[in-house]
């Protein structure tokens, strides 16, 4: 007969678990890396924000109204199980492109865009919601099927990708649309895309570069491209931002010239400094240092993204948490090209930190799915 000892060395590793102490974190699904790295960047951010701002508190309260709200966004997604996300991706999708179809027909428009809805005095942009509904679809998608994905599956996999991403450039908003096309290709490189695919497709897009140019762009995104080129061809309209920008990032030097003190954006130099140029502001007052200390907390945040993709229990997990991941240095590295000339500027904030609500509360919604995909093994575990 077998003693007990032996009994409970044969006995399942999750019916051990049940016997391990559950901490507050795992009781709430919390990833408390991922929540220490994105809590440290947003009060950094509301430094910032406020200086960038004029030293107005207007934006930093409602900055902080949007944060709060981020993050019980965050904790409520972080209780979602993966079945049930993957078992209703399609009804999401669905939605957010009738939201976009929407904003074509009834969309409330400003600069000559027309990308929002309005639904009883509140405003928001539904392509915000294709950021994630995309990689969700996408992944939910090919998750079901035998990987690496064959040519009919990639092929449905871009029509799911290229439906928004044509209806968001009909607003027109070139930078969300490619930022989306981003999030839902990622899902399939992750997948196991084939490098043949990969280099036709890359010949292709090589192949249409002038028609898309000609026929795809509107003057001021060819005009975008043309001013990061040459700023200095326009230097009292289309190259002011870029060349104020780089000048913000240039007088910063190594340790900035301190919290406050920054020339280009107190004297209302430097355009957008609240918004999309706000890390121009952060170099002139913080220098390199201050530059190089947020870097660092989106490598840690990113790292985190990547342990828990490499960590996740099952193909849609790791998918999904893998795409977002990637999508957010995307984010991180657009907005630092363009506001230091590198890229065209295409209205990318700097995530966590430039002042905006939607654009928050998407991200937060992206790492409460990171949270609810690190903590699946737990569920499992702990029942």
């Amino acid at each position: 007969m077998s003693s007990f000892g032996d009994f409970q060395r044969r006995m399942p590793e999750a019916s051990r678990d049940l016997r391990r102490p559950v901490s507050v974190w795992q009781k709430w699904h919390i990833d408390l890396p991922l929540l220490l790295g994105v809590m440290i960047i947003t009060i950094y951010g509301l430094v910032v924000l406020y200086s960038a701002s004029g030293e107005n508190l207007h934006y930093v309260r409602r900055q902080s109204v949007f944060i709060g709200l981020a993050y019980c966004v965050m904790f409520t997604v972080a209780q979602i199980r993966l079945h049930t996300l993957e078992y209703w991706a399609p009804w999401i999708y669905s939605g957010g492109v009738i939201l976009l179809i929407l904003v074509l027909v009834m969309g409330v428009g400003a600069k000559g865009a027309q990308r929002w809805l309005s639904l009883g005095g509140f405003r928001f942009q539904p392509a915000e919601i294709l950021k994630l509904a995309v990689p969700v679809m996408v992944a939910a998608y090919l998750s079901r099927r035998l990987l690496p994905p064959g040519l009919k599956h990639v092929f449905f996999s871009l029509a799911l990708i290229g439906v928004p991403t044509l209806l968001i450039m009909k607003q027109p908003d070139l930078g969300t649309a490619l930022l989306i096309a981003a999030s839902g290709l990622l899902v399939m490189f992750f997948a196991g895309l084939r490098w043949s695919y990969i280099v036709s497709a890359l010949a292709i897009l090589a192949a249409s570069a002038w028609p898309i140019w000609m026929f795809v762009l509107h003057g001021y995104q060819r005009q975008r491209i043309l001013t990061m080129l040459n700023p200095e061809a326009d230097k009292l309209g289309a190259g002011w931002n870029i060349i104020q920008s780089k000048t913000a990032i240039g007088s910063g030097g190594v340790y900035g010239k301190g919290w406050l003190n920054g020339t280009q954006s107190q004297l209302d130099f430097l355009p957008e400094s609240h918004t999309d140029f706000i890390i121009a502001v952060l170099a002139e007052e913080f220098g390199l240092v201050g530059v190089l200390m947020l870097l660092a907390l989106y490598v840690w945040v990113i790292f985190c993204g990547l342990r828990i993709a490499v960590m996740a229990q099952n193909t849609f997990g790791r998918l999904l948490a893998g795409s977002i991941t990637f999508t957010f240095f995307i984010y991180v590295f657009v907005n630092i090209g363009m506001v230091s000339g590198l890229l065209p500027v295409v209205g990318v904030p700097l995530p966590l930190v430039s002042h905006g609500g939607t654009s928050i509360v998407t991200l937060m919604m992206g790492f409460g799915l990171l949270m609810a995909i690190s903590t699946e093994r737990r569920r499992v575990s702990i029942g």
